[in-house]
């Protein structure tokens, strides 16, 4: 485990170049995980017409993976401490390189869908693992600055993987989006092997196997069933009810093991940290309005404006530069300023961006849908890390595997919750106008669209837009909820860790 340099005072947060150094590693790891979720999504086209498959079925190669990511999060912050952060995180970065070499040798749907579970076993230790690396590595003092780090991927991912993905398809087959994976998997792994620091595990409790069979599939379940929604279109459904409620079940099951026993997967004294606490609540809400309104944008762009998956992918592009403008700076001032006021700052641009969104029409003019994305993502830069910080900057060494793997759960689950319930909200807002021909919907393929007359074309979209508008309006008030816990985060720097009784797994 790095230190700080010797004689550094809390005032000097400049990262050295061994912390730099780990850095890179974990954040070419990280880069391959959420990169393959945004890199897919553009190929379901693809899978449907190359496993003659209906997209309720391909996107489960989708979903599938999300699954596998969010039920693996709850073993790694153990299995950190058993058997080292490095030692795990070689195993992380094997099994998500032969998971996508297996997907690029999918011969049927079936068997693709089940090498993606296999690829997000791998993926989703990748993320809170180098969380933890890279904290421990930096110390409490430079926390925002590794997480500004650390966010990197999270930018490129929404912008590169779209249009990563439609080019390789494009000029390749759809094999090469999981092959991409191969040489830079190859590379991580050879880096992380000479650079990351020796594992040095200590003595760790007993593997807590009632909460793993609690928790891991409870929120498989429950996001099984959160995820069906949009292909169902109703709460009521037993293929939403039944996982759904099981789900919570075993999840409210878990927490009354957690409390009762002195080892639980997740710790969940971790809450009587009041800072930690309101950061898990920001990011809970934050997760639901932003990466359910994240799904909405290259949808908008595609069916309202027409645009190829290409050019919708490069539209978004705006959104990333806004993140990567704001997210040094807001990491810098982190640490100096303590996370409140940031966070504070990005909720109001997002809602503010977000906000252009709600008045979506069929003209409205690029210029001031880019200059929305623009702000949204400097929002965005301010927000999420500087969240991720507030949890994670008053733990302990002990606790740091801990919180990073509860606040990696909380981003999933939310994300999930996220993207489903704005998918039926549009779907639910989406009808056919009036003066429409008979089986004409309001969510028409370019083909149908073309053999209407051109009025109708534009009543159509504008029907449409008007959908995304409202579907946008729910994401903005979301937003808004946000500022509520948000406010209760700490304005000041964080000067040391708290006791670390109240919140060590030991």
């Amino acid at each position: 485990m790095t230190a700080p340099p010797a004689g550094s005072s809390a005032s000097d947060t400049k990262l050295d170049a061994a912390v730099l150094k780990i850095a890179s590693v974990v954040v070419l790891g990280a880069i391959m995980s959420i990169l393959d979720v945004t890199v897919v999504s553009v190929a379901l086209p693809t899978f449907m017409s190359e496993f003659q498959a209906s997209y309720a079925t391909v996107a489960w190669t989708m979903t599938g993976y999300t699954l596998a990511l969010a039920s693996v999060i709850p073993l790694t912050g153990w299995a950190a401490d058993r058997f080292g952060t490095k030692r795990l995180y070689l195993t992380a970065l094997v099994l998500f390189v032969a998971g996508s070499v297996l997907c690029s040798l999918a011969w049927d749907v079936t068997s693709l869908i089940g090498f993606r579970v296999l690829q997000g076993f791998g993926g989703g230790m990748l993320m809170p693992l180098g969380m933890t690396i890279m904290t421990r590595a930096a110390g409490p003092q430079r926390v925002g600055r590794v997480m500004a780090v650390l966010g990197i991927p999270m930018l490129l991912g929404p912008i590169g993987g779209p249009i990563l993905g439609g080019w390789l398809i494009d000029v390749a087959s759809w094999h090469w989006i999981f092959l991409i994976n191969l040489p830079i998997g190859a590379v991580a792994l050879i880096t992380a092997f000479v650079v990351l620091p020796k594992d040095s595990p200590k003595k760790s409790e007993s593997f807590d196997f009632v909460g793993m069979l609690l928790l891991s599939p409870g929120l498989a379940l429950f996001l099984f069933g959160v995820s069906s929604l949009p292909e169902t279109g109703t709460v009521a459904s037993a293929r939403v009810l039944v996982p759904g409620i099981v789900g919570v079940a075993l999840i409210g099951a878990f927490v009354y093991h957690a409390v009762r026993t002195d080892h639980p997967l997740i710790d969940l004294k971790l809450f009587k940290n009041r800072q930690l606490t309101f950061a898990v609540l920001t990011m809970t809400v934050f997760a639901i309005g932003f990466f359910g309104a994240g799904l909405l944008f290259p949808s908008y762009f595609l069916q309202v404006h027409g645009e190829t998956t290409l050019m919708a992918g490069l539209l978004l592009a705006p959104q990333g530069l806004g993140a990567m403008l704001t997210m040094p700076i807001a990491g810098q001032l982190v640490d100096r300023i303590g996370p409140g006021k940031i966070v504070l700052v990005g909720l109001v641009l997002i809602i503010a961006g977000m906000s252009v969104f709600t008045q979506v029409g069929v003209d409205t003019g690029y210029p001031l849908l880019l200059g929305a994305l623009f702000v949204m993502g400097m929002g965005m830069g301010c927000t999420m890390m500087p969240t991720m910080t507030a949890a994670l900057q008053t733990l302990t060494d002990h606790s740091i595997a801990r919180g990073s793997t509860l606040m990696n759960i909380v981003q999933q689950a939310a994300g999930s919750i996220g993207t489903a319930t704005m998918s039926v909200i549009l779907t639910s807002r989406i009808i056919a106008p009036e003066g429409a021909p008979e089986g004409t919907t309001g969510q028409p393929d370019a083909e149908m669209l073309a053999q209407l007359p051109p009025e109708v074309q534009q009543t159509v979209l504008g029907s449409l837009a008007d959908a995304f508008g409202d579907t946008f309006l729910v994401a903005t008030l979301v937003m808004v909820v946000a500022l509520i816990p948000a406010a209760f985060l700490p304005r000041t720097k964080s000067v040391q860790p708290i006791d670390p009784t109240a919140v060590s797994m030991h």
